[in-house]
Order: C-alpha cells, then sequence, then structure tokens
C-alpha cells in the first residue's frame, strides 16, 4: 500500500481545470488531481483522498458530465488504465479492454478485425469504463448483449472483485453502478463476446433508411460503421472541434419509457396541444412499455432546435443535445434544462430524467 500511495502522491496536481477535461468545456477546477494509470494508484487515490477526509469524483472520458462552476473540492482521479486483450475461440471473440481506453479506437479496432457486436456503437465517445456504467446504446445494439464481466475497486472492501450482467443489473441506459451503488465500485477493465466475421446489427429504422437510400443490401460492418458515423455527425453527436454543435454530453435527455395507458393519455394531451397524435415517435419497450422520442417532446413543447439561452442552448442539429456555444456556465446548462423539463412535463405530463452525471453540485 505505501508503494500505491507514492506513485499516486508523485501524479498529484492541484487546482485542475476540469473544463478541458470534459466534451462540454465547462466547469471550475478541481482541487486536488490525478491520472491512474492502474489499479494500483487508483487504490493508493482512494486511499489518500480518505486520510484527507476529501470527497472523490472518478473521471473517465469526460463525455457525459456536468462539471458545476464552482468546480469539486476533493480529488478527481482520471481513470487512464489502458490494455487490449483478446481470444478467439471459433467464431467467438472474448475482449478485455481497460477502462481508460477510448472507447471509439475499441470500436475500430473491431471493426477492422471483422468482429460484431459493436458496429452500432460507433463515434459514441468517452471511455471503456463508463460503458457498463450507462449500458451505453444507440441504433439497436446496447452493451448488455455483448457483456460479460468486469473488474472493478470495491471502495466498501478495498480490493479488486469481478461482477457478472446479473450482478450489474443492467437496464435501459443504466445499471447497478448508476442506481442503488453509484459510489461504491470504480471499474478498472471490461470483458465484451463479439462475433468473427458476424453478421451486422441493422435493427434501427435509420439505419434501414441509410442502406435503403444508398442501394447497399448487404452492408459489411465497416459500412455500418461509416453509416452510424454519417447519421451521428447530421446530428453532432461526433465530437468535433470544427462543429460547435458538438459542444455538449451528447443527448442531455433519456428518452422516456412509459406504460402504456400513460403513453394513451399522452396522445390526449397532444391533440389539445397541437392538434394530433399521429406523428409521436413511439417504439416497443419491455415489459410491454413503450419507449418516446426526447427530442419530439421538447421539439412540440416550444425548444425548437438552434434556441439559445444566454451561452448556451440546443443543437441546430438535434433538439436533446444542450449545447455550449462558447463562455457557457453550468448555471446556464442547468437553467436551460430546468426550463426544458417543466415545459414537457406541464405540456405532455412527461418527466424527463437527464442523462449526464452532475459534478460539484452538492454545494
Amino acid at each position: 500500500m505505501a508503494k500505491d500511495n507514492q506513485e499516486f502522491e508523485e501524479s498529484l496536481s492541484e487546482n485542475v481545470p476540469l473544463a478541458e477535461c470534459t466534451t462540454f468545456g465547462i466547469g471550475g477546477q478541481a482541487r486536488y488531481f490525478a491520472e491512474a494509470t492502474s489499479s494500483e494508484v487508483l487504490r493508493g487515490g482512494v486511499a489518500w483522498a480518505k486520510s484527507q477526509g476529501l470527497p472523490l469524483f472518478v473521471l473517465g472520458g469526460g463525455s457525459n458530465i456536468l462539471v458545476a462552476d464552482d468546480g469539486f473540492p476533493g480529488l478527481v482521479l482520471r481513470v487512464r488504465i489502458r490494455g487490449l486483450h483478446s481470444r478467439i475461440e471459433g467464431d467467438k471473440v472474448t475482449l478485455t479492454a481497460g477502462a481508460g481506453e477510448d472507447w471509439d479506437k475499441v470500436v475500430a479496432a473491431c471493426i477492422s478485425n471483422n468482429w460484431a457486436g459493436f458496429e452500432c456503437l460507433s463515434g459514441i465517445p468517452g471511455s471503456v469504463g463508463a460503458t457498463p456504467i450507462q449500458n451505453v446504446g444507440a441504433y439497436g445494439q446496447e452493451i448488455s448483449e455483448t457483456f460479460v464481466s468486469l473488474e472493478a475497486l470495491d471502495l466498501e472492501r478495498a480490493y479488486l472483485v469481478t461482477m457478472t450482467p446479473d450482478e450489474c443489473e443492467f437496464g435501459y441506459r443504466t445499471s447497478r453502478f448508476k442506481t442503488r451503488e453509484r459510489d461504491r465500485f470504480i471499474i478498472t477493465s471490461v470483458t465484451y463476446r463479439l462475433t468473427a466475421d458476424g453478421r451486422p446489427t441493422i435493427r434501427y429504422l435509420d439505419l434501414q433508411l441509410y442502406f435503403k437510400g444508398g442501394g447497399i443490401k448487404s452492408p459489411a460492418l465497416s459500412d455500418v460503421r461509416e453509416a452510424v458515423l454519417a447519421i451521428r455527425r447530421s446530428k453532432a453527436m461526433v465530437i468535433d472541434i470544427g462543429d460547435p454543435d458538438s459542444r455538449s454530453v451528447g443527448s442531455f435527455f433519456v428518452n422516456p419509457v412509459v406504460t402504456r395507458e400513460a403513453f394513451e393519455e399522452i396522445k390526449k394531451r397532444a391533440r389539445s396541444f397541437i392538434g394530433s397524435d399521429k406523428d409521436i415517435p413511439s417504439y416497443s419497450a419491455s415489459s410491454g412499455r413503450v419507449k418516446l422520442s426526447a427530442a419530439w417532446l421538447i421539439e412540440r413543447a416550444g425548444f425548437e432546435r438552434g434556441y439559445t439561452y444566454g451561452n448556451v442552448g440546443i443543437s441546430q442539429k438535434h433538439a436533446l443535445a444542450i449545447i455550449n456555444r462558447g463562455g457557457g456556465t453550468a448555471r446556464e446548462v442547468v437553467e436551460l434544462a430546468g426550463r426544458i423539463k417543466l415545459r414537457v412535463r406541464s405540456v405532455f405530463g412527461v418527466t424527463l430524467v437527464p442523462e449526464p452525471v452532475f459534478v460539484g453540485f452538492d454545494r
């Protein structure tokens, strides 16, 4: 443990700006900051924060967080644990990736090897460690479909544990790590199972229309990756320093999932407010429920693409993305998100749930 602490303290810095560590480009300073390149350094950082009586925040790729303008008063540990290891048995590929690996680079590597299972998850910013926390999903795929296990530091017991899919308690864009035990585990690596030379997943309507329009009848995995990237770029959902609409956390709200009864009430409200219920996008979800489009609800409630609020606003390409237009503050983002939530609830009776993690807002 003494060696763990020494390695950690050698990487420790003070008063580090956090805005540049996030895709939002918003937020104050971390009182203390360090990068954990191994589970040993990670353990040393956790022990040090505890000995100093400081709050701890674990940072990954910074693509799904909003940091308070006052910053974070404790220790921010940025997970930089690397490594990719694969094992092939027949047509099955077992892939283990360090939590600090860049997610899209992992996806690209798998596509280049013609391993199926991640193709629809192309272009999603952030690190590997975040994928099971969010049960990351897009365009017809989600992590729980390929997930095998993960290794994590259990902060209650101070040692590494291995967790199975059932133990992770995956749900729609959520997991055990985001709900009842969000501060207990720090993920250090994730293991997935992919299919060698497998067929691509083309369940999502946008993808089907993309290939139909392009006349591609049997797309390869690489075709699906390029299609997903193209669709995401059209919605400013791929991080691009040349595109101000991409200075965001991607989707700010989760698409709501409601009961059939609630959906019928929402259709009544739509008829009353906008005169029609025929164009409400809806998709079948588990347990007979219905998934709605948060972007549709936001736009129909009066927040159009390009809407501005001070130095922040809504993307011109996608109503679900709140963006930093330049010089934006966390307070402005929270205020705009609050206005959107109140209006959608007032019009449709639906309470939108924010997707990003809010850091340093306890004060």
